[in-house]
């Protein structure tokens, strides 16, 4: 029976977030933790009525304190670029590479020294708890690609498969090949890709190479992802024993419909969520 492009499409999910997808509270606490001392030994600058000299006699005295600096401005690394009117910096914190009046300087035309002096806060490992709390929303693009490759897992073991043995995850063409004595030269441009599928399941017919992804959200990767997925579809029609399978799902898909529907009318192994809620992948022979 064809499938309904439209019809299969309706059944996107809008989301597939759990409890742990928001915040990695876990890593916040780790991040923040490694610098508790130093943040404690800044915490002295808070409403310093002469923070200049105390800020230049902690530095003196307790270098280390540097490297926290940057996480006050919630940036990930011990360089920071400035360019003002007359000057460029390229700051260095793990390392004092300009003077400490330089230093100063930087702390307060960042704001960072009226961010302390002024008690507009009162604690600074709560405010890099804080720092590191949106720090790691940025990561929820990782997780929620990891979140669908937990999903479509949690699939297959339902299925019956069991992990080492009749599937197995994050595996690259050439251990395929060695594995099962294949010759997949169609789908690595002739073994010039390393190509690596996020699943593979081996039935007693068939080696299934699955690749699975969500997106939420719309953008020009998904036309590009779809392109790329059809001509791996019609390439691995060129290998005997060999079926791809793409799982994708998420609302993003709505604005980039059309040349998902061009993969759907090519690769009869195209699936989403609702596909699995239906056993799709307890049928396979």
């Amino acid at each position: 029976m064809k499938r309904n492009f439209n019809e299969w499409l309706s059944k996107f999910k809008s989301s597939i977030s759990n409890y742990n997808y928001y915040v990695d509270f876990d890593k916040v606490y780790k991040c923040a933790e490694k610098y508790k001392v130093e943040l404690n030994i800044l915490n002295s600058l808070i409403g310093s009525k002469n923070i200049e000299k105390e800020f230049q006699e902690i530095i003196i005295k307790y270098p280390e304190t540097l490297e926290v600096i940057p996480l006050l401005l919630a940036v990930r690394s011990n360089e920071i670029f400035i360019k003002d009117s007359t000057n460029e910096y390229l700051f260095k914190f793990n390392k004092m590479v300009y003077s400490i009046n330089d230093y100063i300087k930087f702390m307060r035309e960042t704001g960072l020294f009226e961010l302390l002096q002024n008690h507009i806060i009162n604690n600074l490992y709560d405010y890099v708890l804080g720092i590191e709390v949106g720090l790691d929303s940025n990561a929820r693009k990782n997780r929620g690609g990891q979140l669908m490759e937990d999903l479509v897992e949690s699939y297959i073991v339902k299925a019956g498969y069991k992990k080492g043995i009749n599937y197995f995850k994050q595996m690259y063409l050439n251990n395929i090949e060695k594995k099962w004595g294949l010759d997949l030269s169609a789908l690595s441009g002739n073994n010039t890709s390393t190509k690596r599928f996020d699943f593979v399941i081996k039935t007693d017919k068939q080696v299934y190479v699955i690749e699975a992804n969500f997106y939420a959200s719309n953008g020009s990767k998904l036309n590009e992802t779809a392109r790329s997925y059809k001509m791996l579809a019609e390439e691995s029609k060129l290998v005997n024993g060999v079926t791809f399978i793409w799982i994708t799902d998420g609302v993003g898909w709505l604005d980039a419909k059309n040349n998902l529907e061009e993969t759907f009318n090519v690769l009869d192994t195209l699936y989403n969520i609702d596909d699995l809620d239906n056993g799709v992948l307890e049928r396979l022979n």
